[in-house]
């Protein structure tokens, strides 16, 4: 069964009340971008105090720095004025849960969605799958605060990327919903004095 009609309907509920949105500006208002994961666990907008119109929402799975959220990041500041990026991962992400190896293998049995259990990944759908997969580089990780280090050295050492833009490094916690600083992300987002 298919969603389609309830987005629909709360698209018109929402289009209905859209008065003053009409007149937002195209650059955020509150120049920053948040690189984040596409859990749907995850509210920026909640658990960073947005409105519309206030910051670059950059979501992936993982939240990682690929090229392409690179490639919207600095789209985000070169064209849009923004002045600080945060790297946002979170708790029990479930890009811990596999690797590029286990991916890649499923989808060459077929293109079904896979099961998981204690004893791992399983394939349940008839083939044909599609070898593609190991040619893609699925970042997963199996350790969230080295992740976070890792995107924010990636993005800071990017030679688009100029070094007055702060990046800060944080994990949401699934459970609680704060945010909590990887204070060596933050340290290696630092701009250099």
């Amino acid at each position: 069964m298919s969603v389609l009609d309830e987005v629909l309907e709360a698209n018109q509920k929402y289009a209905a009340e859209f008065g003053e949105k009409s007149k937002l500006a195209l650059p955020p208002a509150r120049h920053f971008a948040v690189l984040t994961c596409m859990d749907a666990r995850l509210d920026p907008a909640r658990y960073a105090g947005l409105a519309e119109g206030d910051a670059h929402v950059i979501r992936n799975a993982g939240g990682r720095a690929s090229d392409d959220a690179i490639r919207s990041l600095v789209i985000s500041y070169k064209l849009l004025g923004t002045k600080e990026f945060f790297v946002v991962h979170h708790s029990d992400c479930g890009m811990e849960l596999f690797t590029d190896d286990i991916i890649s293998g499923l989808l060459e049995k077929s293109l079904e969605t896979a099961t998981v259990d204690a004893s791992g990944w399983h394939d349940v759908g008839q083939g044909p799958g599609s070898s593609a997969g190991r040619y893609l580089k699925w970042h997963t990780f199996t350790n969230n605060a080295r992740s976070v280090l890792e995107d924010v050295e990636r993005i800071r050492n990017h030679p688009l990327v100029p070094k007055t833009i702060p990046i800060y490094g944080y994990i949401y916690d699934v459970r609680s919903g704060r945010l909590v600083e990887v204070p060596e992300a933050t340290a290696a987002g630092k701009v250099p004095s």
